[in-house]
């Protein structure tokens, strides 16, 4: 039953539209990141030091404009994968380069470069260059018209577990009771023509209770034909709405591409492969020789899907406050902090007090990042003992750092006795040294 439920096959329209699409979307994010200035400000300006994920600070950005061209090949590969050209091997090295750049630093961490990370693992294993690609044009015995229904459970399913996490997220005290959504509006005060107007009332109800049901709901009602076109026009004004307001890159119109999905072969064929007749209708059951690999990992990629964002109740205290179990999990757009940190340097054996100037190591986009996440405090912390070690210098270092968690009075955030030079990290338990917080 199993076999036959996975491997009936299904026209391909969607996933070869989408692979033109994912393609050229990557392609702009590469490219706009040059274009926009992001890199400069991300990956060249900082001084000294780089905020890798833990346990891959042997990932560095390159030396001088490298990481320009770095970007530069990457959008090439996006090109690549827009027209089916060495699929395999394009959609592998823009993910491996897009994951190295996101395991390189998290001053700019955003759920989105999660999820395309995770796109680019997935497409890589997709037959999507089995029609209207220059690898088929190139081998005819490649081309076909029809996919395992696997495929398409693998992209409706990754993506019912993101917005059903999104929406689970939101079921806390301050964005039921409108908190958060009223401090998004009100930093979109001076926003363009609309700032005035996101700031009217009834305003903050609307976001609240819209952008919860939105995530929970989206895909079963795509799913069904009666509420398709209905969804369908919710989303285009939800994700075009984001996208103007908050500006988060691709992310708006990857998520409009994936709708492709739940749409009848007939109308993809007619909006955009007109030339492309007859779809596919035999519903062929092909069970592969490896059937039971193809189970067993599908299984394993959503367990671990459905898991890591669950982690976070397993730590002690408030995610909010500690980030433990932040990344990673969809909490998309639920906090906003703010903070202060100040780092004393105390060389052993002397009673001299030194406090850092932080500009001196890090750029202005690393200190805001810095000051609200205890990880990256920790790792600065362990960067300036090392710096210090390289100078025949024993250091201790204590950190006087305090945050303020979607409004409420700043507090303090580590324990101010605690030597942070010492301190171990812990991937899988608290951090003792994070103070507890008064969250609910």
């Amino acid at each position: 039953m199993l076999n036959r439920w996975l491997f009936k096959h299904i026209d391909n329209s969607a996933l070869v539209v989408f692979r033109i699409l994912f393609g050229m979307l990557i392609t702009i994010e590469a490219w706009g990141a040059i274009f926009s200035g992001w890199i400069q400000r991300t990956l060249i300006d900082p001084p000294k030091f780089t905020f890798n994920f833990i346990g891959f600070e042997f990932l560095q950005p390159l030396p001088g404009d490298l990481m320009l061209w770095y970007y530069g090949l990457m959008g090439l590969f996006g090109v690549f994968v827009m027209l089916g050209f060495k699929y395999r091997i394009s959609i592998f090295c823009y993910g491996l380069m897009w994951a190295g750049v996101y395991l390189m630093q998290k001053s700019s961490y955003n759920n989105h470069y999660y999820l395309l990370m995770l796109l680019c693992i997935i497409m890589l294993f997709l037959p999507a260059h089995r029609n209207l690609s220059i690898d088929a044009l190139k081998n005819p015995s490649l081309r076909k018209i029809s996919m395992p229904r696997w495929v398409w459970i693998v992209i409706v399913l990754q993506m019912w577990i993101v917005y059903t996490y999104a929406s689970i997220a939101k079921f806390y005290p301050d964005w039921l009771d409108g908190t958060m959504p009223d401090i998004l509006m009100k930093s979109k005060e001076d926003y363009w023509l609309v700032g005035d107007f996101l700031q009217k009332q009834w305003i903050r109800p609307v976001i609240t209770w819209f952008g919860l049901i939105f995530d929970l709901l989206i895909i079963p009602l795509l799913l069904w034909k009666r509420t398709r076109l209905i969804a369908f026009f919710m989303a285009v004004f939800f994700h075009l709405f984001n996208s103007v307001i908050f500006q988060i890159g691709i992310f708006p119109y990857l998520s409009l591409a994936f709708i492709l999905f739940f749409f009848p072969t007939e109308k993809i064929n007619k909006w955009f492969l007109r030339k492309r007749k007859p779809h596919y209708d035999k519903g062929e059951i092909i069970v592969p020789s490896y059937n039971k690999v193809i189970i067993a990992v599908l299984a394993c990629w959503f367990i671990i899907q459905i898991s890591l964002p669950l982690r976070h109740w397993f730590f002690q205290d408030n995610v909010l406050w500690t980030e433990e179990g932040h990344r990673l999990s969809w909490r998309m757009m639920l906090r906003s902090k703010r903070g202060s940190s100040y780092f004393k340097v105390v060389e052993k054996g002397t009673s001299d007090t030194l406090v850092v100037k932080k500009s001196e190591y890090l750029s202005k986009k690393q200190r805001r990042a810095l000051n609200s996440k205890p990880d990256m405090l920790w790792q600065f912390a362990q960067y300036l003992e090392k710096e210090y070690a390289e100078k025949g210098k024993e250091i201790e270092v204590y950190i006087d750092a305090r945050v303020s968690v979607n409004g409420r009075p700043l507090k303090m955030l580590i324990d101010p006795k605690v030597d942070m030079a010492r301190a171990e990290w812990s991937h899988f338990g608290h951090n003792d040294w994070i103070l507890p917080s008064d969250l609910d």
